[in-house]
């Protein structure tokens, strides 16, 4: 008998911080069969993105362990941190799935980068050897998208929440605890995260 293989959706990011909608996004991939569980891989450098903002990475990691802690389908990564940086996709999904042989990697994508897809480094290569999930986001239409055989438009809720908006509204001293997970938000007002 054929051994069943783990579908394990990675969700890359900042997480500068992790919030609710990064966290309900990942529930509904497991729960409705998309994948079995989800490894969330906090990214030291993204090359498209230059924070001045940016948490230090064992920060956010910390963020992501604590809002992921209790639930058996997450998990929180640091396998980026041992990557020749900037950390590029392609690189992080071979890497993956060389030590996790028994795993299929489904990598988890807004529709924004999707439509940006083209300018990641190979592509082509990524379509060929691992699975896409797009999720989708405003004013990005996946419905009119013909897409290659390894891509999947899921359509999971849509929560307009971003971790640019929160660390903002921190900022300015608002209070943030419905829009992050209990313990982050914990966290952050303990440290002092975000404020000015």
């Amino acid at each position: 008998m054929e051994e069943t293989r783990i579908k394990t959706g990675i969700f890359g990011g900042s997480f500068n911080p992790i919030h609710l909608g990064h966290l309900a996004l990942a529930n509904y991939l497991c729960e409705y069969g998309e994948v079995n569980e989800v490894w969330f891989l906090v990214s030291p450098l993204n090359p498209f993105k230059v924070h001045q903002d940016l948490l230090k990475d064992e920060l956010r990691l910390q963020l992501v362990q604590a809002a992921v802690e209790g639930y058996p389908r997450f998990k929180a990564s640091d396998f980026e941190f041992h990557l020749p940086r900037p950390s590029y996709t392609i690189h992080t999904l071979d890497k993956l799935a060389r030590q996790y042989p028994d795993r299929d990697f489904y990598l988890i994508i807004g529709a924004d980068n999707w439509a940006a897809f083209d300018r990641w480094k190979s592509p082509e290569e990524i379509l060929q050897k691992h699975y896409v999930l797009i999720y989708p986001r405003p004013g990005y239409d996946l419905g009119a998208l013909t897409l290659p055989p390894r891509v999947k438009a899921v359509h999971t809720p849509l929560l307009e929440i971003s971790s640019t908006f929160i660390r903002t509204a921190i900022r300015e001293g608002k209070d943030m605890r419905y829009f992050l997970h209990p313990e982050v938000d914990r966290l952050i007002k303990e440290l002092h995260l975000y404020r000015k």
